[in-house]
């Protein structure tokens, strides 16, 4: 890896399995820091990990991870951990034993030590001598970040990592990949919820349907999913009366009756939410139900694509 080479670098890939389109056209570059890759379920994101870890070829273009190509490159497994979502450990080993074979295949000089270390660092020690077909769900996945932790990797994938952990293992976690990105290490996460990226990640790429519909600073972006068009579904006493008041209101700039429902439309959404009570007192109405029509992450991601 030269001092100009990124850690990851993407360069318009696409993956495709037969007439199915898993990634299409995704080009970026990483360099230290966490990356969260932030999508929907079926999104690409899973696919595109397994090509930074060279599992898969891309269709078309190349990813190089710490200035070598990612695809038929097993010396590269030395310098990368991942952490895949689907379940990857052997229920008839412990803990410690699971995490020691990785680290013998990696040929790790002290592999017991190198174990214990990494087990410590997920905070499983008080089970790392239980067969992992008796952990939790929270349990198995900090296990398999341990395994791909133990050779102290310069880049680590990890595919929605947080899955089945609670709060306080969640938050540990976080801590610990926050002091590896600190150490100049490269971290990139995948998840499809929005507060995890929110809490964890410097940048975050967005994908949606296989493509990078943004990416960059979190905070930026998040903006943009804050400020797009919001639709509600309102009933109350009088619809006409209080879609009258709403007209007049300066956060909305759409309103439809639809026989018993009131649809409101606005493209800021906390100035709404704070003024729609304060609207409907004053014009005398009761409001029975208040409910968005549409605010799934999918949602949000099909209006950065269409920017």
């Amino acid at each position: 890896m030269t001092q100009e080479s990124p850690a990851v670098e993407v360069d318009h890939v696409s993956r495709w399995y037969g007439n199915i389109v898993a990634v299409n056209d995704i080009s970026f570059a990483l360099n230290g820091g966490i990356t969260g890759l932030l999508g929907p379920n079926g999104a690409g994101k899973s696919t595109l990990l397994h090509m930074l870890a060279g599992f898969l070829r891309p269709s078309a273009g190349g990813v190089r991870v710490l200035g070598e190509p990612a695809w038929q490159n097993p010396a590269m497994y030395r310098r990368i951990g991942l952490v895949q979502e689907r379940e990857s450990v052997y229920p008839f080993l412990s803990g410690y034993e699971f995490v020691l074979d990785s680290a013998r295949l990696h040929h790790i000089a002290e592999p017991e030590k190198a174990a214990l270390k990494a087990i410590h660092m997920v905070e499983l020690e008080s089970a790392m001598s239980r067969a992992t077909g008796g952990y939790s769900k929270g349990m198995k996945q900090r296990i398999k970040i341990a395994a791909a932790l133990v050779h102290e990797p310069q880049v680590l994938l990890l595919d929605e990592p947080f899955n089945g952990a609670d709060p306080r293992q969640r938050l540990q976690l976080m801590d610990m990949l926050r002091a590896m990105a600190k150490e100049g290490r490269t971290v990139v996460f995948s998840s499809h919820i929005l507060e995890e990226v929110e809490r964890l990640a410097d940048d975050v790429l967005v994908i949606v349907a296989g493509r990078l519909a943004a990416s960059g600073d979190f905070h930026e972006i998040r903006k943009l999913m804050t400020d797009r068009p919001h639709s509600f579904f309102l009933r109350a006493s009088d619809n006409r009366r209080l879609a009258a008041s709403l007209v007049a209101d300066a956060s909305v700039y759409g309103v439809e009756l639809a026989g018993d429902d009131l649809r409101v439309s606005t493209s800021e959404f906390a100035s709404f939410t704070q003024a729609v009570a304060g609207v409907a007192r004053r014009a005398g109405v009761s409001i029975y139900e208040i409910r968005p029509t549409d605010e799934s992450l999918e949602s949000v991601f099909s209006y950065l694509v269409k920017r």
